[in-house]
Parts: C-alpha cells; sequence; structure tokens
C-alpha cells in the first residue's frame, strides 16, 4: 500500500526530497488519491515518467470521445473552454495547435528579447524596496517579471497589467473544489478580456503575439474561434505562473544556501547552469495532467487496465537517485542536468527558453543590486500555497542588509527572556 501523502500540506512542500523517497518506496507506480482528480497512478522513477509522457499512443490527454482527462463532470462549461488547448490534445490537434503557435514564436524570436528581459528586471530589482522595507519578493518581483515579459510579448496594454496579477493572485488561490468555484468568476472575465482583445486584434492589427496569432488565423491556420481563447490563455497563464514560483523558489534557495549564492555571485555566466539545476531542484510543476490508459498495459511492472488514469510526477523524476547523483541534494554545478521539468516528448514546453532566460535574468538582476538580501523572517515562517501539483512560495518577505532573519530571532529571544 502506498503511504498517505497530504500533497498539498507544509510537511510535503517544504521537504519533497523526504516524501518522494518514502513514496518511491511503495513502487515505480503507486495507486493515490489526489486532490481535484480524483484516483489515480502516478509515477515515481525518471524511467516510468519518460514512458507516459512519450508514449502518446498508450496514454492519451483524452477519452475516445474527446473528454478530457483532468475535467470532472461538474466543470462549467467555461473552464472546458479554457481547458480546450493544446496541453489537454493528443495528435494530429496537438500538433495543428502547436504549429500555429510555433510560428508565431517563430516570428517573435524569444531569444532575441533577452535584452529587455534584462531592462525590465533590473527596473523591477531598483523599485524592490520602494514601498518599504520588508518586501514581498513574490508579488513585487517574481510575479510582476515573468507578467510583464508575457504581456509584452503578446502585445497586451500595459494599463491592464494590474489585472493580470490579479488573476494570478486568484489562480495560484487553488487548493481544494470549494476554492475551484470561486475561480469562475475570474475565469469568466479573463476569457471575455481575451474575447476583446483578439477582436482588436483582428480590427486594427498590432504588434506582439496575439496579432501574430490573428493573422495566422487570417492565412487560413485552422484554429476556431474557442481554441484562439484558450491559446492566449495558456499563454498568459502558463507563461508566467510556472515562472514566477521557479523565480521565488530559486530566491529562496540562494538565501538558504550561500555557498550556492557566493559561487554565482563570483560569475555569473554561470547562472544558466544554476537555473538548471533549480529546474530540477525547485520542479515548480510537480505533476503532469492526468492521461487516460488506452488499452490494457504494464508500466515499470505494474499493471494498469483501459480506462485507468495516469499521472506523471515530474518532481519524483527529477530526485531519481538512478539518474541525478545526490538528487536530495543542490548542486549549482551539476552536468549532465537530465531533470524533466519541461516534459518530454511531443507536449515539451514551449516556452521553455523564455523560463530560462527570465529566470537567469530575475536573479542575476537580484542579486546584483541588492548583494545582502536576506530573509526578512526566520526561514521557519516562509510558507507555501496548499495547491496541488504546483510548489509555489506564498509570501517571501525580504530585507536589502540581510538582517531581517536575525533580527526577527533576536525580538522573539527578548519577548521569551520578558
Amino acid at each position: 500500500m502506498a503511504p498517505r501523502l497530504d500533497f498539498t500540506s507544509e510537511a510535503f512542500f517544504r521537504d519533497p526530497p523526504k516524501a518522494i523517497a518514502t513514496l518511491r518506496m511503495s513502487g515505480p507506480v503507486v495507486a493515490i488519491r489526489f486532490p481535484l482528480v480524483g484516483d489515480v497512478w502516478i509515477t515515481t522513477t525518471h524511467e516510468a515518467t519518460a514512458q507516459v509522457l512519450k508514449d502518446g499512443s498508450n496514454f492519451t490527454l483524452r477519452k475516445e470521445d474527446g473528454h478530457v482527462a483532468g475535467l470532472r463532470w461538474w466543470m462549467p462549461n467555461c473552464v472546458r473552454t479554457i481547458a480546450n488547448n493544446m496541453l489537454t490534445m493528443d495528435e494530429p490537434d496537438h500538433t495543428r495547435l502547436r504549429s500555429i503557435v510555433d510560428e508565431a514564436f517563430r516570428r517573435r524570436a524569444t531569444v532575441a528579447m533577452e535584452p529587455r528581459i534584462r531592462a525590465i528586471a533590473d527596473g523591477l530589482a531598483d523599485e524592490l524596496f520602494s514601498a518599504g522595507s520588508p518586501a514581498d519578493l513574490v508579488q513585487r518581483y517574481a510575479r510582476i517579471l515573468p507578467l510583464a515579459v508575457i504581456s509584452e510579448l503578446l502585445g497586451l496594454p500595459l494599463a491592464d497589467r494590474p489585472r493580470f496579477i490579479a488573476w494570478a493572485n486568484t489562480m495560484s488561490s487553488l487548493t481544494n473544489v470549494a476554492s475551484f468555484f470561486r475561480l469562475l468568476f475570474a475565469f469568466r472575465k479573463m476569457r471575455a478580456y481575451l474575447e476583446r482583445q483578439l477582436q482588436i486584434a483582428r480590427v486594427r492589427g498590432g504588434d506582439g503575439l496575439i496579432a501574430e496569432l490573428v493573422q495566422v488565423e487570417r492565412e487560413g491556420g485552422q484554429i476556431t474561434p474557442d481554441e484562439m481563447v484558450s491559446m492566449v490563455f495558456l499563454l498568459l497563464a502558463a507563461g508566467s505562473e510556472t515562472t514566477t514560483h521557479l523565480i521565488s523558489g530559486s530566491v529562496y534557495e540562494l538565501l538558504r544556501n550561500p555557498g550556492v549564492r557566493d559561487w554565482l555571485a563570483q560569475d555569473w555566466s554561470r547562472v544558466g547552469l544554476a537555473v538548471e539545476e533549480f529546474l530540477r531542484f525547485v520542479s515548480p510543476v510537480q505533476f503532469s495532467k492526468p492521461r487516460y490508459v488506452r488499452r490494457d498495459i504494464e508500466l515499470a511492472g505494474v499493471r494498469l487496465k483501459k480506462g485507468d488514469r495516469v499521472m506523471v510526477m515530474l518532481a519524483a523524476a527529477n530526485m531519481d537517485l538512478a539518474v541525478h547523483e545526490r538528487p536530495e541534494s543542490l548542486d549549482p554545478a551539476r552536468k549532465p542536468n537530465r531533470h524533466l521539468s519541461f516534459g518530454t516528448g511531443i507536449h515539451f514546453c514551449l516556452g521553455h527558453q523564455l523560463t530560462r532566460i527570465e529566470a537567469a535574468c530575475a536573479l542575476e538582476a537580484l542579486f546584483v543590486r541588492w548583494t545582502k538580501l536576506g530573509f526578512a523572517v526566520d526561514v521557519s515562517q516562509i510558507h507555501w500555497r496548499k495547491r496541488p501539483g504546483m510548489r509555489a512560495i506564498a509570501n517571501l518577505p525580504v530585507v536589502p542588509d540581510g538582517h531581517g532573519a536575525a533580527g526577527s530571532m533576536m525580538v522573539r529571544s527578548q519577548r521569551a527572556a520578558c
């Protein structure tokens, strides 16, 4: 029997290697009950995870009737529309939609955006403590940077950025069925907003990926109006949310590990290598979307039946001793680094280049500007959102001089003495 783990608990998010090691003892494929999804099999090894992600004939994101594996019968139409994107599609629909957005990304050339991303990061780093100290690094830095970048990439108005931040915060609050229903109002507003932006681009044209997607549509690209909405939603949400938590999780690890921080500060050309390790070690996306088992099959020695559902645990694949030496340790110079944080197979992350550039620019800008950055509270007071499948620090209070945590500990000691 698999251990009963709470994948939304503080204990799990604070020390994933410990929980994963316990889970893996039950086998490479384990039956669990996952929040919002229900009964599923999960993979706990790199090999089993890669097999599921690459085998699109035996493990599909939809049933024969087209129903998405992760959607439940009680979920409303607005959610189904947004979920009808290339991340939930099998072949040939996946390639049809992926080719459209690939073309738009090629036109935009995300690598060429690095100077602009660096400028945005430098500006945000300069303003981190403009409203006072301590500052919440999640809200004032890690969330704003990727939202600013993807907004510019899409061609969305600068004035609308506060509403994107509010929507992102609402989505991050998803923890259970009750919070899911609270999200519906935000989903409806986002859908209406994106429909308006697409229509504006159809009438007026413009700059950015939205206008370029509309141009692809005008040139005969096979995409429906609902698929256009879900595509832009995917780029806006997925293009910012996971990077937010990669940046905040990486800063958390650097503040906890001064030796790693000093190693980076000695030579910032190493930051790309370090980002790969943060992708592996932080693993902001912990699980994949559920997949249906299309026929009776054996996966890593475990018999699965047709109709079962399976989710790959990316965080467990990234902590597999069979692939990574001392996987429970943060090693910024790790080579090779075979993490699966961007997935593999046909659904390999479209925005992997953008994510890597944003994380590298964010870390360098922050720690070059604030060389003595430190926790504003004791590390035990840092908490994670209780969101299943995503490792997301809720708030990360920091101070510019590195004395915040020590100061708070001193205050508690003085109060105890009194």
